[in-house]
């Protein structure tokens, strides 16, 4: 899967995320299904901890404006590639 695409399914996911602003059931259902597709987008401890973020997210009401998995991207591919690439 390419970094386009991984990006593309995290912004579905976030957006899927606010139906519970709509239908706040929907967080009870949401909530671990979030964090096992963040383990399966991202590989590794990052993807671990970071679907325990988004569990955590999810679960908590009003906190569902929170992008985790837009954010995920952005530090798997934005930040933490520039951490690599100034390491002398």
């Amino acid at each position: 899967m390419t970094k386009y695409q991984k990006l593309g399914l995290g912004l579905v996911f976030d957006a899927l995320g606010y139906l519970s602003f709509v239908f706040p059931p929907f967080d009870f259902v949401w909530a671990p299904l979030s964090a096992w597709l963040m383990t399966k987008l991202y590989k590794g401890n990052t993807g671990k901890i970071a679907a325990i973020i988004t569990f955590v997210e999810e679960a908590l009401p009003f906190t569902d404006v929170v992008p985790t998995f837009t954010l995920m991207w952005l530090y798997t591919y934005i930040f933490k590639n520039n951490e690599s690439k100034t390491i002398v």
